[in-house]
């Protein structure tokens, strides 16, 4: 399978390319970046978009792969609802809408995060504009769209975009793991699952950590 990616030069998405380039089932992998990433691999390919709202500029870029993993995000803290919205929202739909018309044999998965609040309602901020996000995704004409909704994720060796605080909590994660066992998964894990929602589906469109787990075993 041919897999685009965004968000290579953060943690999560890093964590998941480099899952794919290991899988003999990804032949090719397409990060869509807004700088360089300084890594070579046979399978890999990049495309440099500085401003994501332009991707239809793209399009015969575009049109041959299976998926799109959308690994890009932004963290709420310091954030109000209007600029968390701007940078959630307002810089993965349309994105995703573009995509779907270029490519809507594709399949979509959106990487949200643990407790998104799916009825829109809630108290929590970021919670409540990821569900909105979700939502708007799901009515997309994709082949299909999930959502991801990891808690904490360990990081796969060779990763370099990972906080110190990521670090910390990786050397705690056997207690992690006995407390909070719905909560830590691996960054393997989350790109096996990735995969394998390709091609074989899932039962639902919403992974959280026990689906990612359940979905990531071969």
């Amino acid at each position: 399978m041919k897999i685009m990616i965004t968000g290579a030069t953060g943690l999560v998405g890093e964590g998941v390319l480099l899952v794919c380039l290991e899988n003999p089932m990804v032949t090719e992998v397409l990060i869509i970046n807004r700088k360089p990433l300084a890594l070579q691999h046979q399978k890999l390919k990049e495309l440099i978009v500085e401003d994501f709202s332009t991707i239809t500029n793209y399009a015969e870029h575009l049109n041959n792969y299976d998926a799109c993993f959308f690994c890009a995000g932004a963290s709420a803290v310091g954030e109000n609802e209007e600029s968390f919205t701007g940078k959630t929202f307002d810089f993965v739909v349309p994105f995703a809408k573009s995509l779907s018309q270029i490519n809507p044999e594709m399949t979509f998965i959106y990487v949200s995060g643990n407790r998104t609040d799916s009825t829109e309602q809630g108290k929590v901020m970021w919670a409540r504009v990821k569900g909105r996000t979700e939502n708007a995704l799901l009515k997309l004409p994709f082949k299909a769209v999930y959502h991801f909704r990891p808690g904490f994720m360990r990081p796969v060796k060779g990763q370099k975009n990972v906080r110190s605080i990521y670090r910390i909590f990786d050397i705690l994660s056997p207690i992690w793991y006995l407390l909070f066992p719905n909560w830590i998964c691996t960054m393997r894990e989350v790109g096996s699952a990735m995969i394998n929602c390709v091609s074989r589906g899932y039962t639902t469109s919403i992974l959280e950590v026990k689906d990612i787990k359940s979905q990531a075993k071969s």
